[in-house]
């Protein structure tokens, strides 16, 4: 290594090729350049025999000048020089590289590696090896350990395929592995900090110390990684808590809510107060983009730490209060809907009216107080409500006690029970701990909560296992029995403080939250393990497949487990009912790094390092390089040609314009068209594609491709057939007879079609072909009938003049229900949608239906993105109903490639027995 001030050489041999420049000059001096090519004109005979211009006989000094700087530049840039090189570093024994690589790590990681990389090219300069050690844990039960001895070449591998954790470093397991390093001579320690004090930092840097000598590099307060918090109810908004480990300037960071889909839901500024550490923002959101947020993440804050995740215990479900609301404005203490009111205000969002007004509002849960019977209407709406995952809770009182009815989950007792007064033996009854099957268990029951009255309950065999809630005497509290996807609660006692203090109590605020958790098939907040891992983050905060080492939460509460490599932050539970576990949940508020002992040099990764000037000295040498080939062009006089070459080439440009008069541009456009439509044909025709017509609308047709491309998939897993992918087609251009079905979302937005269309899909018809139409009507709630949702009616008039044949719902013994799987359902997306096809007495295609239509989505549940997970969210059955939309399309296509064939099957034993005759 060669130095010269500022300037260092890597490679200084290669400065001996320096020598070779006055060769190059005499080679370049003795050869001329190459002769012009000068015209002769005889008819200018007398005029031009003495040419103006001469060639030289050796090339020019301002030339040869040139030429050798070009070489020059070349020759320096391959002793790699440098500017502001690096001090050496001190000792002569190995470099040992200690990387914080914990989430906060992730914040500025490229400008980690850079330093790291930087360090190993020094380290090699001065050829030392190197050893590596990550300060965060790899895998559950194994602590970090160092690298051992490295070539730079392998500690470079190293350092690329180094990536921040999702989990805080370890700088304990990391003082223990420092411990092992035995170095043959005094050693250098660089330790590449997060920023973030911890407890072990100092025994860290000493043991460094010990190894020879020791550095830090350390980013500044702005540079560090933030925090944040997940947030706090705040009434009916949520209260956000973002931590910066300094009070430096003031600072302003956006905070971004966005859904499952990454859907942005909401932005809003954050800012900090100079010299303020932590910065709190309230979300003020509506409740149906409340209960979309799945994510909170700091914007331009690429780590774990800046990211929470969010589930059911952050949602804001709509509650149903039957209300009289003279009452309850003349006499709000005295009205029972005010307590439950009061308790469920800062949680859920609050609607009053009659049953049969909040059955139909889509409310989550609807709380009824002491009203009577409802009646037969209001009873059968109620009923068809909980079918559908409503949570009803009825509370007790006078009217009810005289007058029990059905709308009960267990049989009551005629009156009440008594528990306190002048003619009663009893004093006020207080409550039992909760059971482990009880929603409620978890909660801590206050010992002053007492019961005065009760409606009793007939002794049946469930009836213990419809108890939720207890008396210290055992009698039934609450009760409830599951109705199809919902619930019926009964809490037999007021909902105000005539027959018990518990409306009054903290306990009563946390079952109310307890049982609306409960809607929509919803577990509780007690809910426990144990609970798989669904999605994970990494250290960047972007989701990820879970990886194998990733263990399932267990214990009575598994969302307090810390985060590490055996659980990772992310989604736990399963698809349907996915659970939070977030990094910050269990974390304190990040302070700076300080307290390093004395002769630990302290740098930032902001610093100026060494600049490599190889990349300018070459890109120099090409410039000159292309300025001197164009000087060699101008002087062989082809960059300027005479008269004659310039007619020549003007005579070709000629030409060819005279052989293109002929082409019109329609000409070459129908040209144009015509070899695109050979490629398509030879596209189609070598593969085999699902296609889908497409119909303008971006976001449509981007849905149908996904939804092919992700039923491709399945069929080539599950089937014999080997489709390629999706593939739009436009039925007035392309041509349809390469494919066996057509997939055609209906949207009223598409144009209608036009003549050459029509006659295109006729033909394709009468040929063989079939057509799936998806008016998608169910995700507009339409009910069966074609004619019901816009994409219906869209289709009675875009398909006018196709020959679409007489339709009718599929039988029990169609083909298509039996084509690979057996069913009889055919959901997508959406379920409830009947399927039409050709009525049973069509004897055309050989009894082939050639049109099908519903209006499911299928596209939206067959849909994919490029790693292979679905895009859309499929109701009301989930994953299941997924695996059945698959199971349709596998039927689909093998019924459109190979028609009746299992139809077919049924004559198998009269043809054998005819060939047996």
């Amino acid at each position: 290594m060669l130095n010269l001030g500022p300037v260092v050489f890597v490679t200084p041999w290669v400065l001996a090729a320096l020598a070779v420049l006055p060769v190059i000059y005499w080679l370049l001096r003795v050869t001329p350049p190459a002769p012009r090519l000068l015209h002769f004109p005889a008819i200018r005979l007398l005029r031009d025999l003495i040419a103006r211009e001469r060639t030289p006989e050796r090339t020019p000094l301002w030339l040869l000048l040139l030429r050798l700087a070009v070489a020059a530049l070349i020759i320096v840039a391959l002793a790699r020089p440098l500017l502001n090189p690096a001090a050496d570093l001190p000792g002569n024994g190995p470099l040992v590289l200690v990387a914080d690589n914990g989430w906060a790590a992730a914040a500025d990681w490229p400008a980690r590696q850079e330093r790291m990389l930087a360090l190993i090219d020094q380290a090699e300069r001065e050829g030392r090896s190197v050893v590596l050690l990550a300060t965060a844990a790899e895998e559950p039960g194994r602590p970090a350990a160092h690298s051992g001895m490295l070539r730079p070449a392998e500690a470079r591998a190293a350092v690329d395929s180094l990536a921040p954790r999702p989990w805080p470093a370890d700088r304990a397991a990391a003082l223990r592995a420092i411990e092992t390093v035995q170095p043959d001579a005094p050693a250098h320690a660089v330790w590449l900090t997060d920023g973030l004090d911890g407890p072990d930092d100092t025994a860290l840097a000493q043991a460094l110390q010990r190894l020879g000598s020791a550095a830090a590099v350390l980013p500044t307060a702005d540079e560090t990684a933030l925090l944040i918090t997940p947030p706090e109810r705040a009434g009916a908004a949520l209260s956000v808590r973002v931590h910066r480990v300094a009070g430096g300037e003031a600072r302003r960071v956006q905070l971004r809510v966005t859904g499952p889909e990454g859907r942005l839901l909401a932005r809003q500024e954050v800012s900090f107060a100079e010299r303020e550490t932590t910065a709190d923002v309230r979300l003020d959101m509506p409740t149906a983009l409340r209960n979309e947020a799945a994510r909170l993440a700091v914007e331009g804050e690429a780590t774990a730490g800046a990211v929470v995740l969010l589930d059911e215990r952050w949602r804001r479900r709509p509650v149903g209060l039957v209300a009289d609301e003279v009452q309850s404005e003349v006499q709000p203490l005295l009205s029972d809907t005010y307590y439950p009111a009061r308790a469920l205000e800062p949680f859920s969002e609050i609607r009053r009216g009659g049953l049969a007004q909040l059955t139909d509002s889509g409310v989550a849960a609807i709380i009824l107080p002491d009203r009577g019977s409802p009646g037969p209407e209001d009873r059968a709406a109620l009923e068809s409500w909980m079918e559908r995952g409503g949570v009803l809770v009825r509370f007790a009182g006078p009217l009810l006690a005289a007058n029990p009815d059905m709308l009960v989950p267990v049989p009551l007792r005629f009156g009440d029970r008594t528990l306190s007064g002048a003619l009663s033996w009893t004093e006020p009854m207080p409550l039992a701990p909760f059971g482990p099957n009880s929603p409620f268990h978890g909660l801590e029951v206050p010992p002053d909560v007492l019961v005065d009255r009760q409606v009793l309950a007939e002794p049946t065999i469930d009836l213990a296992a419809r108890t939720w809630a207890r008396l210290a005497d055992g009698t039934p509290l609450v009760t409830a029995a599951p109705q199809g996807e919902g619930w019926l609660v009964l809490v037999h006692t007021s909902a105000g403080p005539e027959w018990s203090n518990l409306p009054l109590s903290g306990l009563f605020i946390d079952m109310l939250r307890r049982l609306v958790s409960l809607s929509e098939g919803v577990p509780g907040e007690a809910a426990t393990g144990p609970l798989a891992p669904v999605q994970t983050l990494d250290g960047f905060g972007r989701f990820q497949t879970p990886p194998a080492t990733a263990l399932p939460l267990t214990g009575e509460r598994p969302l307090d487990t810390a985060v590490g490599p055996a659980h990772p932050p992310g989604f736990y539970g399963s698809e349907d009912e996915r659970r939070a576990l977030n990094l910050s949940a269990g974390m304190a508020p990040p302070e700076r790094l300080a307290g390093l002992p004395p002769g630990v040099a302290v740098t930032g990764y902001g610093t100026r390092g060494e600049t490599p000037l190889q990349p300018w000295l070459l890109a120099a040498a090409l410039l000159l390089g292309t300025v001197d080939l164009a000087i060699a062009l101008a002087l062989r006089g082809l960059l300027a040609p005479p008269r004659r070459r310039r007619a020549a080439a003007l005579g070709a440009v000629a030409a060819a314009a005279l052989l293109l008069v002929p082409l019109s541009p329609a000409q070459a456009q129908a040209q144009g068209q015509a070899q695109g439509d050979d490629e398509f044909a030879l596209m189609a025709a070598n593969n085999v594609y699902l296609a889908y017509v497409e119909t303008g609308v971006p976001a449509v047709d981007e849905v149908s491709h996904a939804g092919l491309d992700g039923l491709s998939r399945v069929l080539r897993l599950r089937t014999a057939a080997e489709p390629v992918g999706a593939l739009g087609v436009d039925p007035a251009e392309d041509e349809l007879a390469f494919f066996p079905l057509l997939y055609w979302p209906v949207v009223p937005e598409q144009p209608d079609l036009s003549h050459r269309a029509v006659e295109r899909l006729n033909d394709y018809l009468r040929h063989g072909g079939m057509i799936l139409f998806d008016t998608r009507d169910q995700a507009h709630g339409a009910g069966a009938a074609l004619e019901d949702g816009p994409g219906g009616q869209r289709l009675r008039t875009l398909t006018a003049g196709i020959d679409i044949p007489p339709l009718s719902p599929v039988p029990p013994e169609h083909v298509l229900t039996r084509a690979f799987y057996l069913m009889q359902d055919f959901p997508g997306r959406f379920a409830g949608s009947e399927l039409w096809v050709e009525t049973a007495d069509a004897h055309v295609n050989d009894g082939v239906s050639s049109v099908i239509i519903g209006g499911n989505d299928w596209a939206g549940a067959w849909a994919v993105d490029d790693t292979g997970r679905p895009m859309f969210p499929v109701v009301p059955g989930g994953e299941r109903q997924r695996e059945m939309a698959y199971r349709f399309g596998v039927n689909l296509v093998m019924y459109a490639l190979t028609g009746n064939y299992k139809a077919d099957q049924v004559h198998v034993p009269s043809i054998l027995e005819r060939l047996g005759q």
